[in-house]
C-alpha cells in the first residue's frame, strides 16, 4: 500500500473524516431547511441531495472505523458524491457566470463539494461493493433524477431557473457517469484487486 492510501487508512484520519462529514451533512441539511419546508412530505427523502450523500459517506467510515465495510452505502457513496460534489461546483460557477457574483457560502461549496467528489473516489480501492449494490444504487441515484427534473424537487440557485432543462440533462449524465465509475470499482473488487484498509478484529 502506497503512502497516500496509508494516510487514508490511519484510524487518526478516519475520525478526522467522520467528525467533518458528519458537521457538513448537518449543514447541509440546515442550507436545505428553507426548500425542505415548502416540499410535499413524499418528496422530502430525495430533496437534500448533496447532504444525503455526504451521510452515506459517514457510514462507509463508520464501518470503516468498525473493521468492516457496509457495500451498499459505499455504492450509495461513491455514485452521490461524485455527481454531486461536481454538480454543486458547476452550479455555483454557472450562477457566478449568470449573477456576476458569488456570497463567500458560494466559494465555500465550491471547495467542499470538490473535496466530497474526491473523497468518495479516493476511498474506493478499499470498497467491497458487488455488482447488485452497484444496481440498487443506480436507481436509486436515477430515480432522484426523475424526482428533481420531472416533478421539479431540483435544488434551487438563484438566476437558474431558466436553464433548468438543461442542467437537468447535465445531472441526468453525471449520474451515468457516477454508476459506471462504480461499475468499474466493483469490478476490480471482483478481481481482487482491492486493498485492506483494516486487519482482523482484536480479541
Amino acid at each position: 500500500m502506497n503512502l497516500i492510501y496509508t494516510y487514508l487508512a490511519d484510524r487518526r484520519f478516519l475520525w478526522l473524516l467522520l467528525i467533518i462529514n458528519t458537521a457538513g451533512t448537518l449543514y447541509g441539511y440546515y442550507w436545505y431547511e428553507s426548500q425542505i419546508a415548502n416540499t410535499p412530505a413524499i418528496y422530502i427523502p430525495f430533496v437534500p441531495d448533496s447532504p444525503t450523500a455526504s451521510l452515506f459517506f459517514v457510514f462507509v467510515i463508520a464501518a470503516f472505523l468498525l473493521r468492516t465495510n457496509w457495500p451498499l452505502f459505499e455504492a450509495l457513496a461513491i455514485i452521490t458524491l461524485f455527481k454531486y460534489g461536481l454538480w454543486a461546483v458547476v452550479m455555483n460557477l454557472l450562477s457566478l457566470a449568470v449573477l456576476g457574483e458569488l456570497p463567500w457560502q458560494g466559494y465555500m461549496l465550491i471547495c467542499s463539494h470538490a473535496a466530497m467528489a474526491v473523497q468518495g473516489i479516493l476511498y474506493a480501492p478499499f470498497y467491497k461493493m458487488k455488482f447488485w449494490h452497484v444496481l440498487i444504487a443506480a436507481v436509486w441515484t436515477l430515480h432522484n433524477d426523475v424526482i428533481d427534473y420531472v416533478f421539479m424537487q431540483y435544488p434551487k440557485y438563484p438566476g437558474l431557473e431558466i436553464y433548468v432543462q438543461e442542467i437537468g440533462y447535465f445531472t441526468f449524465w453525471l449520474s451515468i457517469v457516477g454508476i459506471a465509475i462504480a461499475l468499474y470499482y466493483s469490478r476490480k473488487y471482483k478481481q481482487g484487486n482491492q486493498l485492506q484498509l483494516y486487519g482482523p478484529r482484536k480479541m
